[in-house]
């Protein structure tokens, strides 16, 4: 891997670790992030929190109000309905909206736990963990997944593909930084359509280097 290469180009991340408090504002946050950016996503988590004071009032709000309230976000109808039964689900197995027993579990029993919610897959449930308990995981989405496949780390037709085996080669502490960067590279560099191969910091150790 050509971790270094990544950090000396896009510079080692700052590691947002949010409290464990907010593993709800996570798992919520990163809901809303699905399928849009991430200005809009940040639009509709800022209205969710100014309307409902609590989660429990966004468990017990009317569908059709939450709905309106991350419209801006894309995908409302889905994603208000989703957090709402994700919700429940939590409320009737912890007694609690309450993602705090997730601090105790090792990383796969807690990627068990919340890929057994509703409509939790494999990316939104690394980020919860990564970005909200400060797991050593890389999580994937379609730019990390496209990078990885194209420098030949992994050769796989899924996202959760990817994860499952990217994981064991990243070294260790260093799975925050490679999510951020290969972000980072599939943005700019390394695109779906037309990548700049030309410009790419890692086009000497890629296989795929000059594609179209």
């Amino acid at each position: 891997m050509s971790l270094s290469i990544l950090e000396q180009v896009f510079g080692i991340p700052y590691f947002r670790h949010s409290p464990e408090g907010d593993l709800l504002d996570e798992l919520v946050g990163t809901i809303l992030s699905q399928n849009t950016s991430d200005t809009n996503s940040r639009r509709a988590f800022r209205a969710l929190k100014q309307r409902y004071a609590t989660w429990e009032s966004v468990l017990n709000a009317d569908p059709d109000h939450l709905e309106e309230t991350i419209r801006g976000g894309g995908l409302a109808a889905i994603k208000s309905r989703r957090i709402q039964i994700i919700l429940k689900e939590i409320q009737e197995r912890e007694g609690s909206l309450s993602l705090h027993r997730l601090g105790a579990l090792p990383n796969q029993e807690g990627m068990d736990y919340l890929l057994s919610l509703n409509g939790v897959g494999c990316k939104t449930a690394a980020c919860v963990l990564m970005f909200g308990l400060g797991r050593d995981l890389c999580p994937v989405d379609t730019h990390v997944h496209r990078v990885a496949n194209r420098l030949g780390w992994v050769k796989t037709r899924q996202p959760d593909q990817t994860y499952g085996a990217l994981q064991d080669q990243i070294p260790v502490g260093k799975a925050y930084s490679l999510h951020i960067n290969l972000i980072r590279l599939g943005k700019t560099v390394c695109t779906a359509r037309q990548p700049d191969c030309t410009h790419c910091p890692l086009a000497a150790y890629c296989p795929s280097a000059g594609i179209s």
